[in-house]
């Protein structure tokens, strides 16, 4: 690669120096593969009501709630693939230049390109589980041509096994990453635009444990101006890809 810019070195540098480097990824890492933003132009908020993902319109309503979680979750989601960003991620953490992904994404994309210790703060889509007996299914386990799916073993309707407005964050996923945070000298943030509370947070704690703020995003964010110490505008598939050469050598 050349031409390689001088705020690109001093990334890199901050990465290879640190003891302990943790990512925190927000739908914009995504995007790439094919995921639209739940809350940017052309985000799936402007083309659906978020009501159906209400936890309390679900309880009352699944038969209304379900249909569009199947198109949108089971059959769109379940399409897409892991894109560069992905891939360069989980190469770093195998040659140990990072050690572990804190996400707000729900897509399982980190898991398929390779990282082994990722967070998922907003759960999953691939798993479905009933709250009345917790027994988690894959979602291709499940016969989805009749909804609401039921529980095999007590009869209860399944809910998807991501957080639903009015839900708290998954746990032990929320505690494990603020013990990353305690430890992460630092902290990249990728595709990320603040908004989504209580997540938003994780990387304010993180910059208050004296953490160095590297920030790759397409626009600036609620943190660019506010945590940020490296603020690199672009892709994330392009950025990830230069920084994975920098610091190894490897070209996907």
């Amino acid at each position: 690669m050349n031409g390689i810019s001088d705020i690109m070195i001093q990334a890199a540098e901050l990465i290879k120096y640190s003891a302990h480097t943790v990512v925190f990824t927000g739908s914009g890492i995504s995007v790439e593969s094919g995921i639209p933003p739940f809350r940017r132009e052309n985000g799936l908020w402007t083309k659906y009501d978020p009501g159906f993902l209400d936890i309390n319109y679900f309880h009352k309503h699944p038969e209304k709630s379900w249909p569009l979680i199947k198109e949108i979750f089971c059959d769109y989601y379940g399409k897409v693939k892991p894109n560069a960003a992905h891939f360069s991620l989980a190469a770093m953490e195998k040659t140990g230049l990072l050690h572990s992904v804190i996400t707000q994404n729900i897509d399982n994309l980190h898991q398929e390109a390779g990282s082994r210790l990722v967070y998922e703060l907003h759960g999953s889509c691939r798993y479905l589980v009933c709250e009345k007996c917790l027994k988690k299914y894959p979602v291709s386990a499940i016969d989805l041509a009749k909804l609401p799916p039921v529980c095999s073993v007590c009869g209860a309707v399944l809910k998807p096994d991501f957080v639903f407005f009015g839900e708290p964050l998954q746990e032990p996923a929320n505690t494990d990453s603020l013990a990353e945070v305690r430890n992460a000298r630092v902290f990249l943030l990728i595709g990320t635009s603040g908004e989504v509370m209580p997540s938003s947070l994780i990387p304010i704690e993180a910059k208050k444990n004296k953490s160095q703020i590297i920030e790759i995003n397409t626009a600036p964010s609620n943190y660019s101006t506010t945590i940020t110490d490296i603020f690199i505008q672009g892709k994330a598939t392009e950025i990830m890809e230069e920084l994975l050469f920098i610091l190894t050598g490897i070209v996907l």
